[in-house]
């Protein structure tokens, strides 16, 4: 690992009870503050991956069912940048990791981050195997957990250490913060995740909200977007993909709710940049 690479802190916090929590902070590359956040959603076709950068640091959340990623990630990053700082998977089902298996081929990879729940298929094996080889860290995050770059912060909401038969139930999920902007990355969480969330969570409101699970019907409810309020929906989804995703009752609750929607099918990679509080929202389709 290079000097780019992270560390990991663990610490006790003492309240009422010890509560074992973790901070990954990445070493700072310059000293000033307020630096643009740029997200890409990328178009992965069926499937979900996002890059988030900030001041030259790359951190790739999922990486979509196949190679495909590997061309969009070209359209977005530099071709003499071959590093990426943290991989973020969110659960290991193939429309997530299928492509970090050619991502961890193709890139110089610092930390790998998951929520330690595992899958028993083949192309998952496969994955762990090529993640061995390529001598990665990898850490194990969830509920309580942060990622900190300078005032960037990712606060991991979800799942439970003890964790879930249903693979959904076990989807990280983060809370991406800096300054007064939230982004909510919800990875393929449902109805019932959801409700969880809304128990635990006083405040889960967020500008942007990545739409859990392609826009399946028992994704975002109504009582779900009441709490999140967000301006901005990107849903990652496959043209004329055999689910009917994003579905029509989902699509409703989206726009009944008042928020904006973005969808890789239709408008390809979605880029929002954040920028001294405000946010800008572009589209490129390949």
């Amino acid at each position: 690992m290079n000097s780019r690479s992270l560390k990991l802190l663990a610490c006790l916090a003492v309240t009422f009870d010890l509560v074992l929590w973790g901070w990954i902070l990445f070493p700072s590359l310059r000293s000033d503050s307020g630096q643009a956040v740029v997200m890409y959603f990328l178009d992965v076709g069926q499937g979900d991956s996002e890059l988030i950068t900030i001041d030259g640091v790359d951190i790739l959340v999922d990486g979509g069912p196949d190679a495909k990623v590997l061309e969009s990630l070209s359209k977005v990053m530099s071709p003499t940048d071959r590093y990426i700082d943290l991989v973020i998977l969110s659960h290991p089902h193939l429309d997530h990791f299928g492509g970090l298996t050619d991502v961890l081929k193709n890139y110089d990879v610092g930390v790998f981050i998951d929520s330690g729940h595992d899958h028993t298929i083949s192309q998952y094996d496969y994955f762990k195997k090529v993640l061995a080889e390529e001598n990665i860290k990898h850490i194990n995050l969830g509920k309580g957990d942060k990622v900190k770059y300078k005032d960037l912060v990712l606060n991991f909401l979800s799942p439970e250490k003890t964790g879930q038969k249903d693979m959904h139930d076990n989807t990280l999920v983060f809370m991406l913060e800096k300054e007064n902007f939230k982004g909510l990355f919800t990875g393929d969480i449902n109805f019932k995740v959801e409700k969880n969330l809304m128990r635990d969570y006083k405040d889960l409101t967020a500008n942007l909200l990545k739409v859990s699970h392609h826009g399946s019907a028992n994704s975002a409810s109504n009582e779900w977007l009441r709490a999140v309020r967000p301006q901005i929906s990107v849903i990652g989804v496959g043209a004329r993909n055999p689910y009917g995703h994003p579905k029509p009752a989902l699509l409703s609750r989206l726009q009944s709710s008042g928020a904006q929607i973005f969808r890789t099918d239709q408008n390809g990679t979605i880029k929002a940049v954040l920028e001294e509080g405000n946010l800008n929202i572009s589209v490129q389709k390949w």
